[in-house]
């Protein structure tokens, strides 16, 4: 195995163990997806060729929807994009009229990641390294520094061909003129006016009035308008030197779980509005990927194939069969792992936990076969049991054997159905006259 840094075994662990996805070290596990991979690898170089694109990454609580986003989302920002995720909730919705929408925005602003910054919060990074490198042509071309007579100008000229190119966009000229603002602030060393761009760029303002006293601007980010910020924010990105803007929204079922039905179809309209965008060629240099159940794609009565609109932009061809699946169509349905690949899987998870604990690995190949053929052969396992359950249950072995050196694989393994020690003796003595 690579070596493994101790930050990164960590939130390995961690995270797998608490059945939640890590946002690094993925390479480090990752098997198998290689057919969705290579679908989403040709999604980028379009994207950063000036196109778009839209996908629905679709599977069943626990299958490895979120896994694979975050391995898209990493690629990503090693490519060059920048990237934005949000998992959508009650609170957090692409339309609605109590800022469920504008929430989701400033989520995904708070989110908002390159490969220098890849935690979040990048906006201001992204702007300060934008100012930076525009400040250093300027001085390569004119021979001036800052502070020479007529520097300033020709920055702000220099920046004005970048924003320009926004203002034949909805918003986009209201957009350019915040970005000119901080700009402003940034020359005049004025963190006001710096912090104010940047607030109205995540969003944050509440009312029009505060918009209008803190910069020169009449508009502001709302429930209705987020989704036009977003394309701008992607032109924006791809103007400045990264290759778009990537964005990512996981558990889409609860779009699905709204139970207003108006409420429920202005969500499924303003994602139909984000498909068509990506679809026909009305945006530039923006990728939307959808994490969702198959309920919320496949239910006639509340998904998305409830709405006529949607259901034909999703219907199959009728050549497509069980096995066979066209990687360029919108939906990438995620199929079980095969037992080769979760075996390989288990493998991976042993070296890490060994690396990390720095312990030499004494458990073998037929050891985790015989784990993984008992999970496997439990009752009702080929439809209930994931990789997330496979991997929190091989998780808590690999801890109890290293915590517990004279407990052996096999006695942990196989006892599983056995009566406790507690049903023996004097405590299953209570129970001994009671029947069904």
């Amino acid at each position: 195995m690579p070596t493994l840094p101790k930050r990164i075994s960590t939130a390995l662990i961690n995270a797998l163990a608490a059945g939640v996805v890590p946002r690094i070290g993925l390479d480090h596990i990752a098997v198998a997806r290689e057919t969705e991979m290579k679908a989403i690898r040709q999604d980028l170089e379009n994207i950063g060729e000036g196109g778009a694109a839209f996908r629905f990454i679709v599977g069943r609580y626990g299958a490895g929807k979120s896994f694979l986003l975050q391995l898209i989302r990493n690629l990503a920002m090693e490519q060059g994009f920048v990237v934005a995720d949000a998992d959508l909730s009650s609170e957090l919705r692409l339309a609605g009229s109590k800022k469920q929408a504008v929430a989701t925005y400033r989520e995904l602003m708070k989110n908002m990641a390159t490969r220098t910054s890849p935690q979040g919060g990048a906006i201001a990074l992204i702007l300060e390294k934008w100012t930076s490198s525009i400040l250093s042509q300027v001085a390569q071309t004119t021979g001036k520094r800052p502070g020479d007579e007529d520097f300033n100008q020709q920055v702000e000229l220099k920046i004005r061909e970048v924003v320009d190119h926004l203002e034949g966009l909805v918003h986009g000229f209201d957009f350019a003129n915040v970005i000119i603002t901080y700009w402003r602030g940034y020359r005049e060393d004025n963190n006001e006016k710096k912090e104010a761009a940047l607030r109205w760029l995540r969003g944050e303002f509440n009312t029009k009035t505060e918009v209008k006293q803190a910069l020169d601007v009449r508009v502001m980010i709302d429930d209705d308008t987020w989704y036009d910020y977003i394309k701008l924010w992607a032109k924006f990105a791809a103007d400045i030197g990264y290759k778009g803007l990537i964005l990512f929204l996981d558990e889409a079922v609860h779009l699905y779980k709204i139970s207003h039905r108006r409420s429920r179809q202005s969500n499924y309209d303003r994602l139909l509005a984000m498909f068509n965008d990506t679809m026909q060629g009305k945006a530039d240099s923006l990728g939307v990927v959808v994490c969702g159940t198959p309920k919320f794609i496949e239910d006639q009565r509340r998904g998305l194939q409830s709405d006529e609109a949607w259901r034909t932009r999703l219907a199959k061809s009728r050549f497509l069969t069980e096995d066979l699946q066209d990687n360029t169509a919108p939906v990438i349905k995620l199929n079980p792992l095969t037992p080769t690949e979760l075996f390989q899987l288990l493998q991976r998870l042993a070296q890490v936990h060994a690396t990390h604990y720095r312990y030499k690995m004494q458990l073998q190949d037929e050891q985790i076969q015989d784990f993984q053929d008992i999970a496997s052969n439990r009752l009702g396992a080929e439809k209930m049991t994931t990789p997330r359950e496979m991997i929190r249950d091989f998780l808590t072995i690999l801890n109890i054997l290293h915590q517990n050196p004279q407990v052996s694989f096999e006695d942990l393994v196989h006892r599983q159905g056995k009566p406790s020690a507690s049903m023996n003796g004097k405590s299953r003595g209570e129970f001994a006259e009671f029947t069904l």
